[in-house]
């Protein structure tokens, strides 16, 4: 197929008031969210949609001070002239043609990323199959597709212990199977936040722990013996597992931690390359490994990172936390990855549930967003990624500069 045009367009949810978010360290204030939607044209007038990870800390290394909006720069200014007029039958042809532009490492990731994925929904369209179909079609996976899939809630932001057991409790109410909260509130206050959701959600449902925060403190980080401690001491309340208790390619910490609490362990999201989720599984430290479509070389970078877990222990549970356009991108992965069923739905605040703040684009980028009541996901079965993109918010979703979180730490 023959590329006519590729565009990116840079969207912005406000978050009026801003909400801030206490941790041990400091204070996170969240002012919006941002959104970048990719588009493939061909020369026949077939339309591919991507959702772009385009993470700031991506493009530190190609722009000072860099936003969503500059991501939208790289593709319009740069990819665009690259692919536009070629004859593109293979989806790694785009691969290689941006492998050889001097892009840093995780950006090339997050741009090649985002045209996989619209190429994959372009040839699902071409071919009127669904992606999950095309993934097992080039493989040697012989399972059956899992279209219906259980959602875990990702929720939990800083909150008091009393905050993170009342949304656990509504969560489980609504049909959820797992329960994700970020910690950080001090030791001796993790540790009562998940006694006192255990507490609250009995035995019924699973609880994972985003422990990022633990060393983004600066000088306030917790210190490797409270890692340690509090890892292990969550093993007492059942915990699923722990995700990234220390910096994401502190391979040796982890596996010491393994070694030391036996606590399921989970990271992956913050690599930049399916190599690096590769490494990753090799430490033996992970039993959960979380690559995100939108960030490790799209549906090509990930479903080579499945098939390299079929091999090991290891879980492949993908990362997210954005919109539906890129939940459903993920669930066509997970549906046809033997072994892999749980996927990450961000909880945001609506009229049908309690959330972390409100993100009303991540449900509007569709014409018709998932009702996921009973906390599953059925996967579409239509052709390509098997949804209809709602242009209207283009319009409605104008792009604010600036950062859309910000960290204030205490000083000492």
């Amino acid at each position: 197929m023959k590329i006519t045009n590729v565009t990116a367009h840079g969207l912005s949810s406000p978050i009026r008031p801003a909400r801030e978010h206490e941790f041990s360290g400091g204070t996170r204030k969240i002012l919006k969210r941002d959104f970048v939607l990719v588009l493939v044209e061909t020369i026949d007038g077939e339309v591919g949609y991507a959702p772009a990870g385009a993470s700031s800390s991506a493009m530190r290394e190609y722009f000072d001070g860099a936003t969503h909006n500059n991501f939208v720069k790289v593709i319009d200014d740069v990819i665009a002239p690259t692919l536009e007029d070629e004859e593109i039958d293979d989806v790694t042809t785009a691969h290689n043609l941006i492998d050889d532009i001097n892009i840093p490492g995780f950006l090339r990731s997050q741009i090649i990323s985002a045209i996989d994925i619209a190429l994959y929904d372009l040839i699902g369209k071409r071919q009127n199959t669904p992606i999950y179909k095309l993934l097992l079609k080039q493989s040697d996976v012989t399972a059956d597709p899992n279209r219906t899939l259980p959602l875990y809630a990702s929720g939990g932001m800083y909150m008091p212990p009393e905050g993170y057991a009342e949304e656990a409790a509504g969560l489980a109410e609504y049909g959820f199977s797992g329960y994700k909260y970020r910690p950080g509130l001090g030791p001796e206050d993790d540790l009562r936040a998940i006694k006192l959701i255990r507490e609250a959600v009995g035995d019924e449902m699973d609880i994972m722990v985003d422990a990022h925060t633990w060393w983004k403190m600066g000088e306030k980080s917790y210190s490797p013996d409270q890692v340690q401690e509090l890892t292990a001491k969550f093993q007492e309340y059942d915990v699923y597992w722990v995700e990234e208790p220390v910096k994401p390619d502190a391979h040796s910490e982890y596996r010491k931690l393994r070694d030391a609490t036996g606590t399921p362990l989970a990271g992956g999201e913050s690599k930049e390359s399916p190599e690096g989720l590769k490494q990753l599984v090799d430490t033996g430290a992970v039993d959960f490994l979380q690559g995100d479509v939108r960030h490790h070389r799209g549906f090509t970078g990930c479903w080579d990172v499945v098939q390299y877990c079929q091999e090991t222990d290891v879980t492949f549970v993908p990362h997210h936390f954005g919109t539906q356009l890129g939940l459903v991108a993920n669930a066509h992965l997970v549906a046809a990855a033997p072994g892999s069923e749980l996927l990450e739905y961000p909880v945001f605040e609506s009229d049908r549930h309690p959330g972390m703040y409100p993100f009303p684009l991540a449900d509007d980028i569709l014409q018709s967003p998932f009702n996921v009541e009973g906390g599953e996901l059925t996967v579409p079965d239509d052709p390509g990624l098997g949804v209809d993109i709602n242009l209207e918010v283009l319009s409605e979703y104008p792009y604010k500069e600036g950062a859309w979180t910000e960290f204030h730490y205490d000083e000492e």
